[in-house]
């Protein structure tokens, strides 16, 4: 039996180039005559808490409100911004009853400022210049993991560190994207204050709209410091967060495939 001829697909969108416009996430089913829908269709509730701007105008992602300051400082002002952090560190170490004037502490305040800004150095970085033109058209509809990404984050509710693995896969529509991007995804999005939700989310809808794919998954599995080290003090504690899109969401069997070929030793 012939197979039906391919139809072409359209040119790699110039947002992947170019600094874009806000862009929007689609949270309706998609229009399969409408190349620019992100394919949100699922059989489950539609979430309500979809991030709408995947990629402002700054070439960035999901900014916050002082990420363009730091990004554009110029050396005085990113002088100035050290000094006041490790200032703000000084005032830390009197608060818990430490001697700030002691050998090893004397260093401490700006060693941990320069460190806190490497932490978060995603808020630095632009999605464009990661992906740097590395999507590519493709005849391959089969799906594509990348697991056991490393990842370390901040959580934002007591800027404590949490750390795991994510596990990206997605199934292409005629467009691939080169492998060692997705890890400078979740880079970028982890080097941040972080809640592991969002992080899931966000890794997820960034690559369902560069690549605008039949599906997409993505699992993170991490420990949290939060829980380890205070509250219920529990260091074995996993947490477990799941984002899927598109068939991947709304087709159990390829969401078992998916979830069974992440979880192969």
């Amino acid at each position: 039996m012939d197979c039906p001829p391919i139809e072409s697909k359209p040119a790699i969108p110039s947002h992947l180039t170019k600094c874009p416009l806000p862009l929007s996430v689609s949270t309706e089913a998609p229009d399969k005559k409408d190349s620019t829908n992100t394919p949100l269709a699922t059989t489950r509730s539609h979430s309500p808490y979809i991030q709408q701007s995947t990629i402002d105008f700054n070439g960035l992602s999901w900014p916050g409100r002082g990420t363009l300051r730091r990004k554009k400082a110029t050396d005085k002002e990113k002088g100035e911004l050290l000094a006041k952090l490790s200032g703000a560190v000084k005032t830390i170490l009197e608060c818990v009853g430490e001697d700030q004037d002691r050998e090893g502490l004397l260093d401490t305040p700006m060693r941990y400022a320069k460190a806190m800004l490497f932490f978060t150095k995603g808020y630095e970085e632009k999605l464009h210049d990661i992906m740097n033109g590395a999507v590519f058209d493709e005849e391959h509809d089969e799906m594509v993991i990348v697991k056991d990404i490393e990842f370390f984050s901040l959580c934002e509710h007591h800027l404590v560190p949490f750390s795991g693995k994510i596990h990206v896969g997605y199934i292409p529509d005629r467009r691939v994207i080169g492998l060692s991007k997705i890890v400078r995804m979740v880079e970028m999005f982890s080097r941040r204050l972080q809640i592991q939700e969002r992080l899931t989310k966000q890794v997820a809808l960034v690559l369902s709209e560069i690549l605008q794919p039949q599906g997409v998954g993505v699992v993170v599995e991490a420990s949290h410091l939060c829980i380890g080290m205070r509250g219920v003090q529990n260091t074995g504690a996993m947490t477990t967060t799941s984002c899927m899109l598109g068939c991947l969401r709304s087709t159990a069997k390829m969401r078992e495939e998916f979830l069974n070929l992440i979880s192969r030793k």
